[in-house]
């Protein structure tokens, strides 16, 4: 997986939640330099991180992982009408990285269902 993409990806997606880097920092436990890192793609991520990220930002890991920095949709709903925009619209996929994928949401299931068995 491509670190400077899905560090753009986390951008964008904080971006559209106007989120600034310090508040995303410091839910994370981490310092604002250390959470830049991450979006510049210097940082190696756990599924845990990762799974945290999402959550913060209301997406799946999965769709962190698999878009396109400019494929993430704005969807705007203005006198009843949805408009899409930056919709990239290359549907060809990468079999291992849907594999990839599909593994760690698989694991993030049974992260989730030992964390919540804790409980």
């Amino acid at each position: 997986m491509d670190l400077k993409l899905i560090g753009e990806t986390i951008k964008k997606y904080r971006e559209q939640n106007n989120i600034d880097r310090e508040i995303m920092a410091a839910e994370l436990n981490m310092t604002p330099n250390a959470y830049g890192r991450i979006e510049r793609g210097e940082v190696d991520l756990s599924i845990t991180k990762l799974d945290k990220i999402a959550a913060l930002l209301k997406v799946r890991v999965s769709q962190i992982l698999s878009v396109d920095a400019g494929q993430i949709f704005n969807i705007s709903n203005t006198n009843n009408k949805v408009s899409i925009q930056g919709v990239n619209n290359n549907h060809n996929t990468d079999v291992f990285k849907d594999k990839y994928i599909e593994k760690l949401e698989k694991e993030l299931e049974k992260y989730r269902g030992s964390k919540s068995n804790k409980s």
